[in-house]
């Protein structure tokens, strides 16, 4: 049993079902890296945050606390979307210049949704240096073009 204003963890599914328009069961407090001390550091400069020790998810969860009704809600969204603009040059920048270099202190650092889009950007760097030196593979037709055509005939068939 617990008392009115009791503070408590509970996971992101349980207070989005406890807070929704109709029974307002829980207050959701934000966790301290969406709140104005951490906005400041992100507003200066967010290349200096290890998001994946804050949270591996900063920008998905995010996302998620803008469904709860804070006033602050403006201010959360402009920052998550600053931040990941500030971070993704550095991020796809050294994706593409630290080929066959040890990334690890630069990964370590990076949200999950950021690790992500470093792995891409070295997929593509990895494929394009393949493809100049001749070792792509045979270009085909993707398998939607082949169905379509495929539809197509079966179609005037009938």
């Amino acid at each position: 049993s617990f008392s009115q204003g009791s503070k408590l963890e509970i996971p992101l599914w349980l207070a989005k079902g406890l807070h929704d328009s109709k029974r307002r069961i829980v207050s959701v407090e934000l966790p301290k890296i969406y709140k104005e001390a951490w906005r400041t550091v992100f507003s200066a400069d967010a290349n200096v945050v290890d998001l994946h020790k804050m949270g591996p998810y900063y920008y998905g969860f995010g996302s998620q606390l803008l469904n709860f009704d804070n006033p602050e809600n403006p201010e959360i969204a402009q920052t998550i979307l600053q931040t990941f603009i500030s971070r993704f040059r550095r991020i796809m920048d050294s994706s593409q210049n630290a080929y066959n270099e040890d990334t690890s202190a630069l990964v370590a650092r990076l949200d999950e949704l950021e690790r992500a889009l470093f792995r891409a950007g070295q997929r593509g760097l990895n494929d394009f240096q393949c493809w100049e030196k001749g070792q792509a593979s045979q270009i085909t037709a993707s398998s939607l073009v082949q169905n379509y055509g495929k539809r197509k005939f079966t179609d005037t068939d009938g």
